[in-house]
């Protein structure tokens, strides 16, 4: 590879002797794979120990490396040859080999998926994440490279990620914005075919907005970064990508706008071949537009036609479980957007709009980009059991009439990349007893190794993982008091905080009030009594951040830390500023047991909680998102009762819910131990967490689920749908406006059921009028009993109607022991190559008294 041309200038004077060193390093540094595979560490930590420990950076530990030193590392063979070459030898093994998927799906005609997302979480190097939802998106690309998937991620460079946070002398947030400066990012710009940077443009009202790209290489997988600081552009376009969730409505719509339909044009550029597109949230929703935009303008065909081609080939994972979450814009917004776009697709706007509105007859109905995604999108998933269900039912307005357990959203949890958050003794024990490429393996191979440990190996684990922590944290804290001026006395203190042979509990996450962070606070005086119990003591470590528009969460931060500052607890409890993803790292590496108290069903999916498995930590959580899942008694702690609760004094419930956990049962297993002085039911429950879930609910899993329940199955329809000059999308397209056309002439006649033997004979009538037969389908229909599936029975067609235009009997023969009024005939628009309701939601049901016949036998 190319030495990033930001680099340049640094190399101009250096002797041609060094320039293979540097290229070498270059190349190493800029792949993203460092943050994952930690052979690299000993490299960067050769170069230069203190800087590598404050970066974490190895691209700026190579920036400011001095000509000496460079001289020094290229006469050394320890470090060329053992360290250097070594690890390149590695990285290029590994992406290099066919992988999972190149192995299993070598036959698959999937060519390549293109992954959308407003944030990405990676690594403390490159902080373009605001929290979960980056996270999960930085997981989901390292495990693609690490199974060679296929896929190119899209995303923006934002010149300031979200805010770091600090706390004042009263406990209350403050937030500084840091400048992230590209030329010290691991990233290389992109070069177009005549050498120069590649640039997209965006018209936006009065002006085209030239977008600069940049490469980050994650392992195999490419992440394109669009940005719009371009001095080609006005002050207040560079201004777009500035800040990550920066700014008003107006800024959030052009950033969904460059993300959607600039970064579709970035892939119309690169000249790559995409299957399958794949919005992580709704706010890359544009992306489905420009798609059939740019297929419409080479098939010569119009925008709805080429809508129906493409379609199938695009998937929408929601990750919000209320629809207040959801992005809307007002009217006039998106008029002042869209009317430039509008004319490029040759769609009157009222038309496009309505793609975007529960009623597209409401004028003042704001636009919604998840309803966009849904109903430009193929498949739409949520990312856990639970909120599957609850998407089901927060989409089924754009349903009317259909039963909310045919709402089409199915489910995949999510996972973590268990590599980037194994701690060194966790990482060492599974390669010791699973083999190094173990998270490749399959699950139950994984929990039989696990299974094989020693109580004694789980429990040193604990040991030198708590230790780790604790020293983590003094030194944190060190550095927070010294930068808020607090005396020296104070801060020599800091060694005196925290004890590594006391249970640790952890809570970190966003302080916002549906997660009820100060669940934990509900009765301040019977928590001081947990934590300092002189035989059984308990520590807790807090991090977390509000967003800075959240009074309420501002101050959910202001009482954990008034709390830690009370001389009584001083020494047990800490909170510690910045929560971010190297600090998650610490955390979740360290802790024994992670607290979760969302308010059911809010957490989507909830990671966090992944996080601690891979090393021998337990969760005590609300049962929500992946929780309500994975939970047995076996493997942790339930808050909750599995129910949503809207009820006043609920929370008083949970909380003594959770006191009584930790007084009762928690604590007492930590600290009961056997004549070695091992807690053996700990460790049961460690091993089975570890065996069980670790596995289960890691980004690998959750990778080739969507490769094989999502991606191959949307590749092959979207290929069906744009062969043959796309004339599968034509008949589709016409199937639909003439079902659209003719629907209000559908009506019903008379329903008769006969009892049979083993069930029910139904017989209905029913007037289709101008809409054909083959156009429909009749069905029986019964809601379902318990965790069963719902019943729906196709009904034969029996006769025709005599004098009617297309009137028909139709009869179905039903064996069941259901009683005959739990069935309701229903018409339904259907079409072999159709997806419904998804891409036709009408129905129409039957409604009057049948007309029962006993014993027709």
């Amino acid at each position: 590879m190319k030495i990033p041309r930001l680099m340049m200038y640094y190399l101009q004077d250096l002797p041609a002797d060094l320039l293979p060193l540097v290229e070498q390093i270059a190349d190493l540094a800029t792949d993203l794979r460092w943050t994952w595979s930690h052979a690299g560490d000993e490299v960067w930590k050769t170069m230069d120990p203190q800087l590598w420990e404050q970066t974490e950076n190895p691209f700026v530990v190579l920036q400011n490396l001095s000509r000496g030193r460079l001289e020094e590392l290229n006469q050394s063979t320890q470090f060329k040859q053992h360290l250097l070459n070594s690890l390149t030898k590695a990285r290029n093994g590994s992406c290099d080999s066919r992988g999972w998927f190149g192995e299993v799906h070598a036959e698959a005609k999937l060519k390549g998926i293109a992954y959308f997302s407003m944030e990405f979480g990676l690594g403390k190097a490159l902080p373009l994440y605001a929290g979960g939802l980056g996270i999960l998106a930085g997981d989901y690309l390292k495990a693609a490279s690490d199974l060679a998937v296929p896929v190119t991620a899209i995303g923006l460079l934002y010149q300031e990620g979200y805010f770091r946070q600090v706390l004042d002398v009263n406990g209350w947030q403050q937030e500084i914005y840091s400048y992230n400066d590209s030329s010290s990012l691991p990233l290389r710009p992109v070069l177009a075919h005549d050498g120069a940077w590649l640039h997209i443009p965006i018209e936006l009202p009065g002006r085209t907005v030239r977008l600069q790209v940049w490469e980050a290489r994650v392992g195999r997988v490419s992440l394109y970064l669009l940005d719009s600081n371009n001095l080609l552009n006005s002050a207040r376009d560079r201004g777009i990508t500035s800040k990550l969730y920066g700014g008003g409505e107006e800024i959030r719509l052009v950033q969904e706008i460059v993300l959607g339909i600039g970064g579709w044009r970035l892939i119309e550029a690169l000249g790559l071949e995409i299957d399958v597109c794949h919005l992580n949230e709704g706010h890359a929703a544009f992306v489905t537009l420009e798609r059939a935009r740019c297929f419409s303008e080479k098939r010569q065909i119009d925008f709805w036609e080429a809508l129906w081609a493409t379609r199938p080939g695009n998937i929408f994972t929601t990750h919000t479980p209320v629809a207040a979450g959801f992005d809307t814009f007002p009217r006039e917004l998106l008029a002042k957007y869209g009317l430039i776009y509008t004319k490029d697709l040759g769609v009157a706007p009222e038309e496009l709009v309505t793609l975007g509105r529960r009623n597209g007859q409401d004028g003042n109905e704001p636009f919604n980009m998840a309803y966009l995604a849904a109903r430009t999108c193929g498949r739409i998933n949520g990312v856990s059991r639970l909120h599957g269900k609850v998407s089901q039912s927060i989409f089924q307005v754009l349903y009317p009439h259909w039963p909310e357990c045919e709402i089409p959203i199915s489910y995949v949890t999510n996972g973590v990349h268990v590599p980037s958050w194994d701690s060194p003794w966790a990482d060492e024990i599974w390669t010791q007893s699973c083999g190094k490429d173990r998270w490749l393996g399959t699950e139950e191979m994984l929990a039989n190794a696990i299974n094989k440990l020693d109580d004694a190996t789980l429990w040193v684990l604990c040991g030198q993982e708590r230790a780790d922590l604790v020293r983590q944290a003094r030194q944190r804290l060190r550095l927070q008091l010294s930068q808020r001026g607090a005396e020296k006395e104070t801060i020599n203190q800091v060694d005196q905080i925290l004890d590594p042979n006391v249970l640790t509990l952890g809570f970190a996450r966003r302080f916002t009030a549906y997660k009820r962070p100060n669940l934990l606070l509900h009765d301040v005086n019977r928590l001081i009594r947990i934590l300092t119990d002189a035989q059984r003591p308990v520590q807790i470590v807090v991090a977390g951040k509000a967003h800075p528009a959240d009074i309420e969460g501002k101050r959910f931060i202001q009482q954990w830390a008034q709390f830690a500052a009370q001389p009584v607890v001083r020494k047990l409890v800490i909170f510690l500023e910045d929560y971010d993803i190297a600090l998650a790292q610490e955390l979740v590496q360290g802790v024994d047991v992670w607290i979760n108290t969302p308010r059911r069903p809010w957490e989507a999916s909830g990671t966090s909680g992944m996080k601690v498995l891979v090393n021998g930590g337990l969760n005590l959580s609300e049962l929500d998102g992946w929780w309500a899942e994975a939970y047995t008694p076996e493997v942790g702690w339930a808050l909750g009762d599995g129910k949503e609760h809207t009820e006043a004094g609920w929370d008083d419930v949970e909380a003594e819910q959770l006191y009584h956990l930790l007084e009762e049962e928690i604590v007492p297993m930590f600290y009961d131990r056997d004549a070695t002085g091992i807690p053996r039911a700990w460790v049961a429950r460690m091993r089975a967490s570890m065996a069980h879930l670790a596995p289960q609910f890691s980004s690998n899993r959750m990778v080739r689920e969507y490769v094989e329940k999502l991606y191959l199955p949307a590749a092959i329809i979207f290929q069906q749908r744009t062969a043959q000059g796309s004339v599968i999308a034509k008949k589709l397209r016409l199937w639909n406006e003439q079902l659209r056309r003719n629907w209000h002439q559908v009506h019903w006649g008379n329903l008769t059921v006969s009892e049979e033997k083993d069930g029910w004979v139904f017989e209905v009538q029913i007037y289709l009028g101008e809409v054909l037969p083959d156009f429909v389908q009749i069905q029986l229909y019964a809601n379902p009993l318990d965790s069963e599936a719902p019943v729906c029975e196709t009904m034969r067609r029996h006769a025709s109607i005599p004098g009617a235009l297309n009137g028909f009997l139709y009869r179905s023969n039903l064996p069941t022991t259901r009683p005959y009024t739990d069935f309701t005939p229903r018409c339904v628009a259907y079409h072999p190559d159709a997806c419904t309701p998804i891409e036709n939601n009408l129905i129409h049901w039957w409604s009057g008294t049948a007309v029962l016949h006993r014993n027709s036998q």
